[in-house]
C-alpha cells in the first residue's frame, strides 16, 4: 500500500511539474515573461489559471497544489482539456465555487 502511495504522489509530482512547465512556455511564447522566463505579473511562489465559463484569470499561490479539492479539479481539468494545449491551464469550476475554494489563501 505504501508504494502505491508513492506511485501516486510521485505521479501527481510529474504532472504538477507538467503544467507549470506549460504555463510557462505559454508566456514566452506571447511575450508576457522577462529575461529570465518569468511571468511579469505573476509573483514568485505563483501561477496562473483561468476558471469558468469567461477563463478569467487568477493568479494563485503553488501552495494551493496541496490540497486534495484543487488537485481533484486538476483531475478534471485534465479529463476535459488535457494538460497538452496553448490555452494555459482551465480548471473546469464556477467561478464563485473557486473563489470560495481559494479564500483561504487570501
Amino acid at each position: 500500500m505504501g508504494i502505491r502511495k508513492s506511485n501516486k504522489l510521485m505521479s501527481q509530482k510529474a504532472v504538477i511539474k507538467h503544467i507549470i512547465k506549460r504555463c510557462s512556455s505559454l508566456g514566452k511564447k506571447h511575450g508576457y515573461v522577462n529575461e529570465e522566463g518569468l511571468p511579469l505579473d505573476v509573483p514568485k511562489g505563483h501561477f496562473v489559471v483561468y476558471v469558468g465559463d469567461n477563463r478569467s484569470r487568477y493568479i494563485v499561490p503553488i501552495s494551493i497544489l496541496n490540497m486534495p479539492q484543487f488537485q481533484s479539479l486538476l483531475q478534471r481539468a485534465e479529463e476535459e482539456f488535457g494538460f497538452d494545449h496553448d490555452m494555459g491551464l482551465t480548471i473546469p469550476c464556477d467561478e464563485e465555487l473557486f473563489q470560495s475554494l481559494t479564500s483561504i489563501f487570501r
